[in-house]
């Protein structure tokens, strides 16, 4: 068994993806990964061991960008589906909440 990870996996491909975002773009290519470490608090080779493995696999800024695209748009759809539950559940219990009101009204005018 390995040594644990010192940097949670999120970080990991925060760290990676603004990496790459950087290196991809002339202007903020130079001293790119120096710099998103010390941002985020990582080791500077560390982050440089993760963009190389990075890029070894094939990723670059658009695929990694491709990649939280395509999570945001599961987030936003799941984000729909879970407000549209929370209406229907709400009018449920308004509707709920009016026929128990309703048959204590009558409960009382009976008893009245």
């Amino acid at each position: 068994m390995g040594a644990p990870r010192k940097y949670p996996d999120e970080l990991r491909e925060r760290a990676t993806r603004m990496a790459l975002e950087a290196l991809a773009d002339p202007d903020r290519s130079h001293g790119a990964i120096v710099r998103v470490a010390e941002q985020l608090g990582v080791h500077r080779e560390a982050l440089r061991a993760w963009v190389r493995k990075a890029q070894a696999e094939g990723q670059d800024a658009s695929s990694v960008s491709a990649d939280r695209d395509a999570r945001l748009a599961q987030l936003e759809k799941e984000n729909r589906e879970l407000r549209r539950a929370n209406t229907i559940l709400k009018q449920a219990s308004l509707d709920s909440n009016r026929q128990r009101n309703t048959k204590q009204f009558m409960v009382e005018v009976d008893d009245g």
